[in-house]
């Protein structure tokens, strides 16, 4: 995320969802800070690494909120099965 990517260039696609394409790594962190968002690394084995620009608190937050979401249903289903 942000300044631990240390790689040369990364494939970015864009905060909208669109790809911008292959571009310096300086670049991206610049295009992160303009929309005060992270530039976090998607896939970082492919050469060059894919990285999108996002709000990533707010992307922890939803998947915490989707995975508690997930295990309260489960324990749903067990109750339901006793």
């Amino acid at each position: 995320m942000n300044s631990r990517i240390n790689v040369q260039e990364v494939r970015l696609i864009a905060s909208n969802g669109d790809q911008v394409g292959v571009v310096d790594t300086s670049k991206a962190l610049e295009l992160a800070k303009e929309e005060e968002l992270d530039l976090v690394e998607i896939v970082p084995n492919q050469t060059p690494p894919v990285c999108r620009i996002m709000d990533y608190g707010k992307f922890k937050f939803e998947n915490q909120k989707e995975k508690l979401m997930q295990l309260k249903k489960s324990k749903n289903k067990r109750r339901s099965k006793k």
